[in-house]
């Protein structure tokens, strides 16, 4: 059996803070369409999820603004983006660097994404914070259906050719920990992101991780090489 890990992050809320960016692009869309934004915490509890999803639970009395609702969110994520200060709206969350590049060292260890953004808003990400060239797999919204289908973990799987056994999921909403379930990979949460903790820990996560510094161990406690 092959000692290869396949360790597996997600994007929004665990290895990037954009809250900032997602409330005002999510307030941009819904008035843009005329319709009441969404309080901060119900926008936050839909992170992780593809759009259309997203804006289904958010405007489950508006379907047919739906669509109009993905569009403008997108049109003023970009807007954003392209602002003298968008990059001060998602930064890297404390010591996620230092851990991607602690783990891409190791021979055993390879690296993947899977988030709810889509293929550009990753690119922006890997641009803005030079992190291409960490990530063996790398799948978006705009291929999948949405968290918590297993789609994403199982196309890192078979980039990689890790075993299910040997992978792990790393996240901050119950979407992420349902896929690793989904898929049959271990699961941890962090604490430092969108969604309460408690609620980690209810969907059935391995362990939480209070800060980065934390993952070496929690690795090597759960999905450790043979």
């Amino acid at each position: 059996m092959s000692d290869l890990r396949l360790v597996i992050f997600d994007v929004d809320g665990t290895l990037i803070d954009s809250q900032g960016h997602i409330l005002a692009a999510m307030a941009a869309a819904f008035s843009a369409n005329a319709l009441p934004p969404p309080s901060r915490a119900a926008t936050l509890a839909i992170v992780g999820l593809s759009l259309p999803v997203a804006m289904a639970r958010l405007a489950p009395d508006h379907p047919e603004a739906q669509d109009d609702l993905v569009a403008a969110y997108k049109d003023a994520f970009a807007s954003l983006r392209r602002a003298p200060d968008g990059a001060k709206l998602s930064p890297l969350f404390p010591g996620a660097r230092a851990a991607l590049e602690l783990l891409a060292s190791e021979d055993h260890t390879l690296l993947a994404i899977a988030t709810g953004k889509s293929r550009r808003g990753m690119e922006h990400i890997f641009d803005l914070h030079d992190l291409r060239g960490f990530f063996q797999s790398v799948q978006v919204a705009d291929d999948h259906p949405s968290k918590p289908h297993p789609s994403m973990v199982g196309a890192c799987l078979r980039d990689t050719g890790v075993a299910a056994t040997r992978a792990v999921i790393i996240g901050d909403t119950t979407f992420d920990i349902d896929m690793g379930f989904a898929a049959g990979i271990h699961t941890l949460g962090v604490t430092w992101g969108y969604h309460p903790p408690e609620a980690l820990t209810r969907a059935g996560a391995a362990g939480l991780l209070t800060g980065f510094d934390a993952l070496p161990a929690a690795l090597e406690r759960i999905c450790a090489p043979a």
